[in-house]
């Protein structure tokens, strides 16, 4: 399934918007569903995902879907030769203040390989401690504002490792408001999706 160009401008605004309260999500079913009633809220949140990912939304395209697996999406992006999985959290605390999600990318052409990074629903504050919990592990993430990275391809592969042995993961920091941020993400299907797009860029070579 691929999102329409009325669709995709949906999303644009859908994403560059302040989070949506009430019914609008069942706006963008409808605007991504030609007029029909759209069941699968969760799919049309995971293609607005994906134009979160790069800058502007959708400029380089659109993504090739290789499969939704219960909360997680596996997409290939042609014009970058990359693949990932990706997934929107299933539960926040607080009110969001932007789209957040959570994936695993591989950019074969350039020896990267199940590279985590988060996206927060809302912008943490300066200083403030960015932690990702998968059971009794956690890890300290990289970055600024709501963006995170693991520090290395070493905690890349770990939090991956820990992804595959849990149901869910926590992504948690302390908000510009003083407010605690946690974003939870459901962890099922996120193992297949993650192989699936491994599997999706595997004829992909390094130069």
């Amino acid at each position: 399934m691929r999102p329409t160009e009325s669709c995709r401008r949906y999303i644009a605004s859908f994403l560059t918007a302040p989070a949506p309260k009430g019914k609008r999500p069942l706006a963008l079913a409808a605007a991504c569903g030609k007029g029909r009633v759209v069941s699968n809220i969760r799919l049309l949140l995971l293609f607005a995902a994906t134009a979160l990912i790069t800058a502007p939304v959708f400029a380089s395209g659109p993504r090739t879907a290789l499969g939704i697996f219960e909360s997680w999406g596996a997409f290939r992006d042609p014009a970058t030769a990359r693949c990932y999985a990706v997934a929107t959290p299933g539960a926040s605390a607080g009110r969001a203040s932007v789209r957040g999600y959570a994936s695993v990318g591989f950019w074969p052409k350039s020896r990267v390989r199940q590279q985590v990074y988060v996206r927060l629903t809302r912008a943490r504050s300066a200083g403030a401690e960015l932690r990702l919990t998968l059971g009794s592990r956690r890890f300290i993430l990289t970055g600024n504002g709501v963006h995170g990275w693991a520090s290395d391809a070493r905690m890349d592969a770990a939090i991956v490792a820990a992804m595959r042995a849990n149901p869910s993961m926590v992504v948690e920091s302390t908000g510009t408001d003083g407010r605690r941020i946690a974003d939870r993400y459901p962890l099922r299907g996120a193992a297949t999706a993650i192989d699936a797009a491994a599997l999706g860029c595997a004829g992909l070579r390094s130069p």
